[in-house]
């Protein structure tokens, strides 16, 4: 019987050497891609400060109230109209009700 050792030298500590670094070398890069802040992007010329910005949304959220609570037209042409939410939730159950079961 032969006892068989790998061979052990300086091209096995060479390339376990090499594998440590190209190991860290890939986390580094992923770290700095994924993890680390960027630069946040120069503020365009029709930038908001946050206090035009919370006018906009109360104005938003008004419209969209108003919009969900009152009757309106969406299509006068075609006879489309806007319900407030309440009677539309009503008329689809009495609709609903109406329809005869089998």
């Amino acid at each position: 019987m032969s006892d068989a050792h790998p061979p052990s030298g300086t091209f096995s500590f060479t390339s376990t050497l090499l594998a440590v670094i190209g190991g860290f070398a890939i986390f580094l890069l992923i770290l700095t891609v994924a993890y680390l802040p960027q630069k946040p992007a120069p503020l365009a010329d029709g930038a908001r400060t946050p206090e035009q910005r919370k006018v906009a949304l109360a104005e938003l959220r008004a419209k969209e109230h108003n919009a969900a609570t009152t009757y309106g037209w969406v299509d006068q042409a075609k006879g489309q109209v806007r319900l407030p939410i309440a009677d539309a939730v009503e008329l689809t159950i009495k609709e609903l009700n109406a329809v005869p079961k089998p």
